[in-house]
This record gives C-alpha cells, sequence and structure tokens, in this order.
C-alpha cells in the first residue's frame, strides 16, 4: 500500500530535511556569512540522518507499527535539532552585530508536522484493519 497518504508525507519530509537545508540558510553569522547546512557537519548528518528514517519508514508499509516507532524515531530527531537550532537563536545577539535567523530554521517544525500527520493516517490505516478483523 505504498500509494497511501502517509507516503506522500514522508516523501515531503524526506524531500523537505534531505534537500532544503542545503539550499536554504540556517543563519547568519556575526561576519554577514549565510551559513548552511553543509558547513556543519553534524547539522547536516541529523539532516540526512531524518530523510534517511522518511525514506526507510515509506518502505515498511508492510509493518504498520514499525513504521509508527520509525516516524517517533524521526520526531525525536527534529525535536532534537529544533532545540539546538532554539538554543543558536537565542545566543545570537541582534542588538550589537548584525545577525539574522534563516528560514532553514523552521525545516525541523515543518518536517514533525508532516511526521504528525503521517502518523495519524499509519493509525487510521490500522484502525481499518482492527475493525475488518473483528468481522471475521
Amino acid at each position: 500500500m505504498i500509494q497511501r497518504i502517509q507516503t506522500f508525507f514522508l516523501a515531503l519530509v524526506a524531500l523537505i530535511a534531505g534537500a532544503l537545508p542545503f539550499i536554504v540558510q540556517l543563519w547568519t553569522n556575526t561576519e554577514g556569512h549565510q551559513v548552511f547546512a553543509a558547513e556543519v557537519l553534524w547539522v547536516s548528518l541529523a539532516f540526512y540522518a531524518s530523510a534517511a528514517l522518511a525514506l526507510v519508514s515509506i518502505f515498511l508499509y508492510k509493518n504498520r507499527q514499525n513504521q509508527f516507532v520509525v516516524n517517533r524515531l524521526n520526531m525525536i530527531l527534529n525535536l532534537f535539532l529544533l532545540g539546538f537550532f532554539v538554543y543558536r537563536s537565542l545566543n545570537l545577539s541582534g542588538e550589537t552585530v548584525v545577525s539574522e535567523k534563516g528560514i532553514g530554521m523552521l525545516i525541523p517544525v515543518f518536517s514533525i508536522v508532516f511526521l504528525v500527520l503521517a502518523n495519524r493516517a499509519i493509525k487510521k490505516d490500522e484502525d481499518l484493519v482492527k475493525s475488518v478483523d473483528r468481522l471475521r
């Protein structure tokens, strides 16, 4: 059942986490240099891991429980990324030197939203299968 709506949401997460952080800036440092995910190794690895987890979850469509768990792990990873970005943005001074927070800091938020929507669709499928099993 790879044509389900959760596949669309998971593909969006894979696309957002796999490509977008390397196109849009995460922040601008005090020298005016735009920082992308490729310049910070562990941030780029975390984004790649998030995209890989989304792709793995797409192909776990036969086992919905494992798909649900992998999505939860992906949400936790994105929460850690979001926490780092919030910490980083609170430590950027905005008054004495020029510093900008980039739109790339919102990528984990969008990923979490799409993962929640995918988990909701997976839960709906699981409930449907359980209700059909009850009728037999």
